[in-house]
């Protein structure tokens, strides 16, 4: 008998179903001019556009039909093409995908999808018209990481506040680490973060998973009934976002812990997605364990089977969350990369900053300094075309503060001494160039060090040498900050108060600029 089901508003969003046993799906891609969700006869099919389970993709063919073998505990999703959106749900979430668990997800601590039934007999993605400039921006949280209700406050008045009715953004996406272990956080979660008035795609991060699982296929159980796949793709302008799930759970050296990597079905289908993507549009690679040679923390294997698949794309990027800290990667040949011009992979620096550790704001919310020194915040990326620029945001300030300058306050006039001038530049990295000058002199170059920040490790030890309680958590120990710069400070100077100016340049060509006091004493 053929009965109409009711859409499942998480896992099924926008499809039209019947129940008729199949091991085929099939169904139309199509431009759903009315926005109700149903394909009509008016409606055209949306040729060209990708259909995925996971591995395998398919392209619709000339009236948007598609084929393809689907088997219980897949995912079937449409690669989202640019000038269309995916219709959202409540929350905010693009529903542009199909559970297909048709006894639901197995018997876990937190819940997964509930049984969808058999396969239907057509499964129907409906698109919106959408028109899309190729200049656009998106919104990047990395690790906002609530333990709790609490930290879902913090999150929600420190960081979603802030953007909340933000204009002219495309789309914002989470880089891993939703939650903090806590899988029941997801919907509180998802109800701030819907609040930026945003269609909001997340990246699985290794604190969202079902740990209680033997095999990485069953440990986003939960996740893909919040969210959807773990790994996925979509079109905006001539930008292709790749989203990639690349924790390996359990490890599979020892079974203990997670592994930076993928497994090879999700490989297999970045290959098959990019042979559907046009060589001169910019690829954009979003994850959440930084793909690094630092340590053992990825599978070298996996990191050059990706670089192996982007070879013959000229535009590309990648980022990634993870660390709580904020830093720029180049790979080039020595690390396995196959083009002239090095990868760029970016680490955001995190909107739970310090896992919301540190002395409480005005507010009550943690200030929360990254252990690099980097403060709390997120990215925008705008995009030209296939070029991208990022911008560093942090949380309660303006957008032009860019950089920490630490000084000595006050020194003794001719005395030598083994103070420095330094700068955090966040978004600084390698060959970027940092200058100083004071009270309008001569500019002179400062030096790229690796140390700890020492604005961040005077915080820190305030924690260590009070004799009353703090209200909050002492942050974490210091790391060596990638974008950290030092210079010696003049005491050859009049008495008097006198002012550092400090111009750093980043990777596109910008100019950031800030300054700070001192004062020599006769």
């Amino acid at each position: 008998m053929r009965i109409k089901l009711l859409i499942y508003s998480i896992s099924l969003g926008f499809v039209c179903i019947s129940t008729q046993a199949q091991d085929l799906a099939k169904g139309y891609v199509f431009e759903d001019a009315n926005q109700n969700g149903k394909k009509e006869r008016r409606e055209a099919g949306l040729a060209g556009v990708g259909v995925s389970k996971g591995q395998q993709v398919v392209a619709t063919d000339e009236k948007g039909y598609f084929e393809i073998e689907l088997d219980p505990g897949q995912l079937l999703f449409v690669v989202k093409p640019s000038g269309y959106r995916a219709p959202v749900d409540s929350l905010n979430r693009p529903q542009y995908f199909y559970i297909h668990k048709p006894q639901g997800s197995p018997d876990l601590k937190y819940a997964g999808s509930l049984p969808t039934g058999p396969l239907p007999k057509q499964i129907n993605f409906g698109l919106i018209p959408n028109p899309e400039s190729d200049n656009f921006t998106a919104l990047v949280f990395g690790d906002p990481q609530p333990y709790n209700l609490e930290e879902i406050d913090f999150f929600d008045r420190g960081i979603v506040k802030e953007v909340e009715g933000i204009k002219n953004v495309a789309f914002g996406l989470s880089l891993g680490d939703l939650v903090g272990d806590d899988l029941s956080l997801f919907t509180p979660y998802a109800k701030a973060v819907a609040k930026v008035g945003l269609p909001w795609y997340n990246v699985m991060g290794n604190h969202d998973e079902n740990y209680d699982v033997d095999r990485d296929e069953l440990s986003d159980e939960t996740f893909e009934a919040h969210f959807g796949p773990n790994t996925y793709s979509f079109n905006v302008g001539k930008v292709h976002f790749i989203v990639v799930d690349n924790i390996l759970w359990p490890d599979p050296r020892d079974s203990k812990g997670y592994w930076g990597g993928m497994r090879s079905d999700q490989l297999d289908f970045v290959e098959n997605d990019l042979k559907l993507v046009p060589k001169d549009h910019l690829i954009v690679l979003s994850m959440h364990i930084p793909i690094s040679e630092e340590g053992d923390s990825y599978r070298d294997e996996d990191r050059q089977r990706l670089f192996d698949l982007l070879a013959d794309f000229p535009y590309n990027f990648s980022m990634s969350a993870h660390t709580h800290l904020q830093k720029q990667d180049y790979f080039d040949a020595k690390q396995g990369w196959k083009q002239e011009k090095p990868h760029h992979h970016y680490n955001v620096g995190t909107t739970s900053g310090d896992w919301y550790k540190g002395v409480l704001d005005a507010n009550g919310i943690p200030v929360s300094t990254m252990r690099d020194g980097t403060p709390k915040g997120y990215a925008l990326v705008d995009f030209e075309g296939n070029q991208y620029r990022i911008r560093y945001q942090v949380a309660g300030k303006p957008a032009d503060y860019q950089m920490d300058i630490f000084a000595p306050k006050v020194l003794k006039k001719d005395l030598r001494t083994t103070s420095g001038i330094f700068v955090n530049f966040f978004m600084g990295s390698d060959g970027d160039q940092v200058r100083y000058r004071v009270d309008g002199g001569e500019w002179k170059m400062m030096n790229q060090i690796k140390e700890v920040d020492p604005s961040y490790l005077v915080d820190l030890l305030e924690w260590d040498t009070t004799e009353v309680l703090l209200p909050g958590k002492r942050p974490s120990n210091a790391q060596p900050s990638r974008h950290l710069w030092k210079a010696p400070i003049p005491v050859n100077l009049p008495a008097g108060v006198h002012v550092i100016s400090i111009e750093a340049t980043d990777r596109y060509g910008i100019t950031h600029k800030g300054s700070r006091k001192y004062t020599l004493i006769d």
